[in-house]
């Protein structure tokens, strides 16, 4: 259950992080993994580790809100069977404090970046009888967070992106869904923490824990399964829905 044998999979923001995972996970399962990402040590240093792990995967740089350099990738491919839209950057302020360099960088990664590969994907999957699309949104795009105007802004794009591509290509036999995670340990976590919080790292660590009523964050791993199910041929009913994996934030928080 849940192979991936030989399926083409790219996945975006996949040298670190949830992305990482994910790739790490499909590997495992046997797909022949392609990390894009904008860092090309850390794609490299992936491939390594799932070369090493006995699987299949391949580097690339690329920039995802650079449309012709997203094609160029997709192109020489030239064959999705999973996408996974995962690269993205993250963003603290309100309306009235983010500026416009921030809110364009935002809009650029998360959303346009989403779009282009998208673009560059769906002729492929069309051209081959189908394909599957996962895209990783936030809870952002669904509830009120503090101080994330533009995150959760792009995060309710990608939302409506998904909802859009499972309509429009279901003659196709593309099947599109999201993943919408509540915090998630990552590197990112702890260079935030180290960042804004200095010697208070460990209190705001557990802080931001139990925010999540299961009283932890996520392990980028707990994402990758999921993405896994979602990506694999049991879930062949499964499109146009989103997923929150989040301990509980959305519904027990009242």
């Amino acid at each position: 259950m849940l192979s991936l044998e030989n399926k083409e999979t790219i996945i975006t923001g996949s040298g670190s992080g949830i992305g990482k995972a994910i790739a790490s996970l499909f590997a495992k399962q046997k797909a022949i993994v392609h990390i894009v990402d904008l860092n090309k040590k850390d794609a490299e240093a992936v491939v390594g580790e799932i070369e090493r792990g006995g699987g299949k995967a391949f580097a690339h740089e690329c920039n995802v809100a650079n449309q012709q350099e997203v094609k160029n990738i997709f192109d020489k491919i030239n064959k999705v069977d999973v996408l996974v839209n995962s690269a993205g950057v993250s963003h603290i302020g309100k309306a009235h404090t983010t500026s416009e360099t921030d809110f364009d960088r935002l809009i650029n990664v998360n959303v346009k970046g989403v779009y282009n590969c998208l673009h560059a994907a769906i002729p492929l999957m069309q051209k081959q009888g189908g394909g599957v699309i996962i895209n990783i949104c936030s809870i952002a795009a669904l509830v009120g967070l503090n101080d994330r105007f533009a995150y959760s802004m792009t995060k309710g794009a990608v939302y409506s992106m998904t909802l859009s591509v499972a309509k429009d290509y279901l003659a196709d036999n593309i099947r599109c869904n999201s993943i919408s995670p509540a915090r998630v340990h990552t590197p990112f976590v702890d260079g935030f923490l180290a960042k804004n919080y200095p010697g208070k790292e460990k209190e705001m660590f557990e802080k931001l824990s139990k925010s999540q009523p299961i009283g932890r964050m996520a392990k980028p791993e707990e994402i990758a399964t999921l993405a896994l199910y979602l990506s694999s041929d049991e879930a062949s009913f499964i499109t146009g829905s989103d997923y929150p994996i989040d301990g509980g934030f959305l519904k027990l928080n009242g």
